[in-house]
């Protein structure tokens, strides 16, 4: 465990870093629901004299038509990857090279030089992983690894299938499933039949929502699009629960913790930037939500000692990945349009 002597020390040398460090004030998130650590942000409350408020959305478009709306009151925004550059291009971040900060070099190499924020000048990794398939091996005993347990749903799942609302994840998976490209290609033939193939499939789906681990816990949910950390942690709640992993390929994404340009308490935040990327408050990030955090160091920290070896987080050998760019407005266009008529 870390001393207070030596958090505070390392409070006084960030301050002396970034700007005041101890002062009273206060944060507030804008976050996924379910999403954010309790003992985490009594961490931070504690070492910084700082208190935090968390507001949660469901989506990445929830959250940048929100931003993008003005008078939200927030300092930190956490986009997955594919909309940081978009965030960035509408000049909804302010530039707080985290790359400068004292717990950069923690961050591990593979998730430093990215392509949606080269270098990291802007965002700091929050929680990476993937979007697959939790299925209930009492209800279904069959192939769980294809997308066609949501868009070909087999009868013993018709009506107990729930759908994370994430536009670009659903259609990402239609046109993985189709065996198109996920690369926002744009071509309308291809959406076109993605359209109607979300639009079949939809009468054997339950809901849509993402608020679903204890749902599928207590077993009102059966299968579904689903992150794998929120599957690991129904499973660590019902044994019973399986995650698959799609063989006609499965998203990689990451979110990241990023500051936003009319943030009222920048140094807060940037405080919180540099706090997340400790090794230990990142652990228990993970221990929370069950995600990998992208910083080294951390697994040793991590209460749940099965973590590193859990089948929601060590992908099959081989697996088909792919990881979806940010869309440009035009093909943005086009799934929302989808995405309005599945949805209505």
């Amino acid at each position: 465990m870390i001393s207070k002597t030596k958090i505070a020390a390392t409070a006084v040398t960030f301050a002396l870093l970034s700007g005041p460090a101890l002062a009273d004030g206060e944060l507030n998130i804008y976050n996924w629901g379910n999403y954010t650590s309790p003992e985490l942000l009594k961490k931070f409350e504690e070492t910084y004299n700082v208190k935090v408020t968390v507001t949660d959305y469901d989506a990445n478009d929830t959250a940048l038509a929100k931003i993008k709306a003005g008078g939200h009151g927030f300092d930190i925004v956490v986009p997955s990857h594919n909309y940081v550059p978009i965030f960035i291009q509408e000049g909804l971040l302010l530039e707080t090279k985290p790359n400068q900060m004292e717990n950069f070099k923690h961050v591990d190499p593979q998730w430093v030089d990215v392509d949606f924020d080269p270098g990291r000048n802007y965002t700091v990794p929050w929680q990476w992983g993937t979007t697959g398939i939790t299925v209930n091996r009492k209800a279904y005993q069959g192939d769980i690894n294809t997308w066609a347990i949501l868009f070909d749903t087999p009868a013993e799942l018709k009506g107990k299938v729930n759908v994370v609302p994430e536009m670009s994840d659903v259609i990402a998976g239609g046109l993985a499933y189709l065996g198109f490209s996920t690369n926002c290609n744009g071509n309308k033939e291809e959406l076109k039949q993605v359209r109607d193939l979300l639009l079949k499939a939809k009468p054997d789906w339950i809901s849509m929502d993402y608020g679903n681990v204890e749902k599928y816990a207590k077993e009102d949910l059966m299968a579904g699009l689903n992150w794998n950390g929120a599957s690991l942690r129904a499973r660590l709640q019902n044994s019973n629960i399986e995650y698959g992993y799609p063989k006609e390929g499965i998203a990689v994404w990451m979110d990241n913790v990023s500051v936003l340009a009319d943030a009222k308490n920048v140094e807060n935040a940037k405080l919180f930037q540099n706090f997340i990327m400790d090794p230990q408050n990142a652990a228990m990030i993970s221990d929370f939500a069950q995600y990998a955090n992208g910083i080294l160091g951390s697994g040793e920290f991590i209460q749940n000692k099965d973590f590193a070896t859990a089948p929601e987080i060590v992908m099959p050998e081989g697996q088909k990945t792919f990881i979806m760019p940010a869309c440009p407005p035009e093909v943005t266009e086009l799934y929302t349009a989808i995405w309005t008529e599945l949805t209505k």
